[in-house]
């Protein structure tokens, strides 16, 4: 994708449309803290990954390097650029957003949304999430006997180099024939394991829920073996935008403990060569909305859209299941407000609004919230 925007409004509009959803960036939870700057894990080598793998392995590095190794149940949801501050931009600029430390299908439905969000807000145009699962090992590992037994059955019927690619790579063989005739492929989703099936049944249930809009599409098949479970791709215009997919594997060499991830990379060439200048602080959002319980998280998703195209300043930690770690967080970033759901409220179609000064609380029907913020805002 091409684009006149300066680079500092990409970044900004990173930035803004992270916060609605609960992704800092990496560079404002690394600028006080020391890297260490070690070499690439033994058996990561990023010139032999893919290229979206290869992004991915160099925030994997940023995060290890700076011990921002997320805590049992306080998952990081981060945003990244290679756009540097003093430095001109990149002509191909880099946005990617990650959801670390957590294997709850939540993440990847907010991923989903918020990268849809940032897309929508720079090109304004109307936008396609399209979604497939590749399953764990152990499915990938049933899939390849499933395309392998199909490549050998069709082979007179298909396209030679399709036939010849699936002699030394089936994946591979199966991205070129999906370019060319999807309807013919097997489709991983009928191969899944047990626990992927729920996974991915999981996903599709958080953005139905949320009322996020996405089709199911077989011949999307995930790039190599670097990456696990959920895949997606975010279309506009005709060109692809974005591409993003689990990748438990791709960071089990960063960390000493099993971390999985899920994450999406935006490539967007620029046609602006700015310095980039230093971004000043965000100012403190005068609202920061805690949930607890799937029927609350499911309806913060959907509140994040509403309250950000209406200019409502909210943060949130939607990846946070622990009530007492959103409030810890609330207190670091001190808002004036706090906006609050459990299970009865999202049933209700209401939330709590307190006033942290008086310890006033106000119950607000979610009808009426954006004119009600509105007056205190």
């Amino acid at each position: 994708m091409s684009t006149s925007l300066r680079p500092e409004d990409l970044v900004k509009r990173a930035a803004a449309i992270g916060s609605y959803y609960g992704f800092s960036s990496l560079a404002s939870l690394t600028s006080k803290k020391t890297a260490s700057r070690a070499p690439y894990p033994d058996g990561v080598n990023p010139e032999t990954l893919d290229p979206t793998a290869r992004e991915v392995v160099g925030f994997l590095k940023h995060v290890r390097d700076a011990n921002l190794t997320p805590p049992l149940g306080q998952p990081l949801f981060i945003w990244h650029t290679n756009a540097a501050p003093g430095r001109p931009a990149p002509k191909q600029i880099i946005i990617q957003f990650h959801a670390l430390g957590t294997e709850r299908a939540i993440a990847d439905a907010v991923l989903m949304r918020a990268v849809r969000a940032f897309m929508q807000d720079l090109t304004k145009d109307e936008l396609t999430l399209r979604i497939n699962s590749m399953g764990d090992k152990e499915t990938r590992s049933r899939f390849s006997r499933e395309l392998g037994t199909f490549f050998r059955k069709h082979g007179p019927i298909l396209p030679e180099a399709c036939v010849t690619s699936a002699k030394n790579d089936v994946f591979e063989a199966a991205e070129l024939l999906a370019t060319i005739d999807a309807g013919s492929l097997p489709a991983p989703t009928d191969h899944l394991s047990e626990a992927s099936r729920k996974h991915f049944e999981g996903v599709i249930e958080y953005l139905e829920a949320s009322d996020t809009a996405y089709e199911l599409a077989p011949e999307l098949l995930s790039k190599g073996p670097s990456w696990t479970e959920t895949a997606f791709e975010i279309k506009g215009g005709g060109s692809l935008n974005a591409w993003g997919s689990r990748y438990n594997e791709l960071s089990r060499p960063f960390f000493s403990t099993p971390m999985p991830g899920v994450g999406a990379v935006i490539r967007i060439t620029t046609d602006v060569r700015d310095t980039l200048p230093a971004l000043k602080p965000a100012s403190s959002p005068r609202f920061v909305f805690v949930h607890i319980g799937d029927e609350a998280k499911r309806e913060s998703m959907k509140m994040a859209d509403t309250l950000r195209k209406a200019r409502i300043p909210l943060t949130q930690s939607i990846g946070i299941e622990s009530l007492t770690e959103q409030m810890r967080q609330a207190e670091i970033t001190n808002p004036p407000y706090l906006l609050i759901m459990g299970r009865k409220e999202a049933l209700e179609r209401s939330v709590i609004l307190r006033h942290r000064a008086s310890y006033t609380e106000t119950f607000i029907p979610l009808d009426s919230l954006v004119d009600h913020l509105k007056g205190v805002a």
